[in-house]
């Protein structure tokens, strides 16, 4: 690795050290889909993202909240203190698209209609409202 790659990497590793976040790779759900229940808590405080999620009939909606929770959790760890109510943000959410399968399916007149089982990948950072405030 070159001199120049190898600062930037370090950079890059140095930041995530000061971020608070969760991926969840390979839902096999459509990112599309995915993308409708994020938009749903993003920006939002934890705890009513959470209830959002919880209620929320759309089948994704139970992979965000777990995830939620887990980013929740690594934000206590490198805090080594409990997250108060009110005091974390969903401050970033994004969905990627994934691999996607390809499969045939039978059609009429000895045809077949290719058929793309999508998949996506999650990531979400979550910051308290004072650590926001000191970066801007």
């Amino acid at each position: 690795m070159g001199a120049r790659k190898k600062i930037s990497a370090d950079k890059r590793k140095e930041a995530l050290k000061t971020m608070y976040f969760a991926k969840l790779q390979n839902v096999p759900t459509s990112p599309r889909k995915m993308r409708l229940v994020v938009d749903m808590i993003r920006g939002m405080e934890v705890n009513r993202a959470l209830g959002v999620l919880k209620f929320s009939s759309k089948e994704a909606a139970a992979r965000v909240e777990k995830l939620l929770r887990s980013a929740v959790s690594n934000w206590e760890q490198k805090n080594e203190r409990k997250a108060e109510g009110g005091e974390l943000f969903v401050t970033e959410v994004y969905v990627d698209a994934g691999s996607t399968l390809k499969r045939m399916r039978p059609a009429p007149q000895g045809r077949g209609h290719r058929i793309r089982k999508r998949s996506n990948h999650v990531t979400l950072f979550v910051d308290s409202k004072t650590n926001n405030q000191e970066q801007e």
